[in-house]
């Protein structure tokens, strides 16, 4: 589930539609939860589907830490790419805002660590990465990690609109982390290797 307080908005005609905040939103804040409502599709499923479903996943869908390609079903998957994203996911299956993302700003991810099937060349942001590679959790868990545990310490102390969706366990876990009483688990545990990848249709 996406932060409440999105909407979906065209954004130019390069990008087409993207989430924007509509309040602010202090780094720190749950952006996304895994929900129940939201699918997984084996890779066999996919592999079974019509050519129609299968393009609909490829554009819309991630692929998990078990190869699955999940579907957000609410705005959760118009949230675009950035090379600079100002959302991050994590080993927890959710998301957090690793700044603070202003009104009117997209909520952005970096596509790298999705486990994408082929590569793209993104929008052209300044930065030295130019193209999304399927094994970049791999070149740069390290760096999201670092940018992870900069405001990890802020997700207990901030406003979560998402906290109902986080089990209490999770939350334990979540504030244990906080404290410094124990390690946050890398991003690299979502990894799905590119050699099991071969459910995935290449584009």
């Amino acid at each position: 589930m996406i932060y409440p307080k999105t909407e979906l908005k065209f954004i130019n005609n390069e990008i087409g539609y993207g989430v924007v905040a509509t309040e602010f939103i202090p780094a720190g804040t749950i952006t996304w939860v895994l929900d129940k409502l939201d699918r997984e599709f084996s890779p066999l499923e996919f592999q079974t589907m019509e050519p129609i479903y299968q393009n609909i996943l490829d554009f819309y869908t991630f692929r998990n830490r078990h190869g699955n390609f999940v579907l957000c079903w609410d705005n959760g998957r118009y949230v675009n790419h950035s090379f600079n994203s100002n959302c991050l996911t994590t080993a927890y299956d959710f998301e957090i805002a690793i700044r603070d993302i202003q009104v009117g700003e997209q909520l952005t991810d970096d596509y790298g660590y999705l486990n994408i099937g082929s590569p793209f060349r993104g929008i052209d942001e300044g930065t030295k990465r130019k193209v999304v590679y399927p094994d970049d959790l791999i070149k740069y868990y390290k760096v999201w990690d670092k940018k992870l545990l900069k405001v990890f310490d802020q997700i207990p102390k901030v406003n979560q609109p998402l906290k109902e969706l986080i089990t209490e366990d999770m939350w334990a876990e979540i504030e244990a982390v906080s404290k410094g009483e124990k390690e946050m688990e890398s991003i690299l545990t979502n990894y799905f290797p590119q050699q099991a990848k071969q459910g995935k249709k290449e584009s």
